[in-house]
Order: structure tokens, then C-alpha cells, then sequence
């Protein structure tokens, strides 16, 4: 039986996970691509390298993100959340959210095979060296959540 995920459960389940689903729309193309984020329970951070999503986020800003932890087909939990793209373009705004990603998902990298191309560096002063990296947030303006558990 489905059921609506309380204002906690949503905000629980924003904060745990690690990988979410962006998706994004301008001139006819949907996109929609998995994402690292950071969510503070405000905005949700992620970061990009320049490229398609990019490219239709800078053109129409308003996007939607999903999130799920998934046990089985009748055990599951779903956020859906509606926002506004806004880059970040301040240095050490940009240094400060690319920290808070990377303490969030470097304790899961299980291998060295990241590479300056995932944002993640060992100097804030290589930061954006190797390739545009493009740091942005998701201006949170709706959360609705679902939930199937037996």
C-alpha cells in the first residue's frame, strides 16, 4: 500500500543518500541524470562539469530531483523534489560546497581511479584547474514523498 512520507521521513531521506536522480527540460529535450549532492535542508549542492545538463539548466532553470532508497519492489521510499538551478560563481562559495561534497562521498569511494574530472582535488587552489567544473545549487520551492513498505 502507498503511502505519503511524513515532512521528517522527507527530510531524512534528502540528507541520507548520497546519489539522486536531476532532471532537467529546455527546446523539446528531457534529460535526467544521476548526481553526487550534498542536501544542507535547505538547497540541495551538486557539481558538473560543462556539458549538456549544463547547457539546458542555464537555459531553462526550473528542475526536478529525485531521490530513493530501494530494499525490494514492496519495501521502498521516494522523494521528489522541484527547484531552481542557480550557479554558484564565488570562489570561496564554490570551495566551501566542493568541501561538503567531498566529505560526504569520499568516505564511499572505494578505489583511487577518482580523477580531478569528479571535482574531487587534494588543493582548494586546484579547484576548476583541469576542467570547468561548475558548481551550482537546486533552490528547493517543493518536496512531496512516497513510500511502500509491507
Amino acid at each position: 500500500m502507498l503511502r505519503d512520507l511524513t515532512d521528517i521521513q522527507i527530510e531524512a531521506l534528502l540528507k541520507d543518500q548520497l546519489i539522486g536522480r536531476l532532471g532537467c527540460h529546455s527546446n523539446g529535450v528531457t534529460y535526467i541524470v544521476p548526481i553526487n549532492y550534498v542536501y544542507d535542508g535547505v538547497n540541495i549542492y551538486g557539481h558538473s562539469a560543462k556539458g549538456m545538463k549544463i547547457d539546458i539548466m542555464r537555459q531553462n532553470p526550473a528542475v526536478c530531483f529525485e531521490v530513493d532508497n530501494i530494499k525490494d519492489v514492496t519495501n521502498w521510499q521516494s522523494v521528489i523534489a522541484w527547484g531552481k538551478f542557480e550557479e554558484i560563481t564565488e570562489m570561496a562559495e564554490q570551495v566551501t560546497i566542493l568541501q561538503k561534497l567531498t566529505d560526504r562521498i569520499a568516505p564511499h569511494i572505494i578505489d583511487d581511479s577518482v580523477s580531478p574530472e569528479h571535482g574531487f582535488v587534494d588543493n582548494e587552489g586546484d579547484v576548476g584547474t583541469s576542467v570547468e567544473l561548475i558548481i551550482y545549487k537546486i533552490i528547493i520551492d517543493k518536496k512531496t514523498g512516497r513510500f511502500e513498505s509491507r
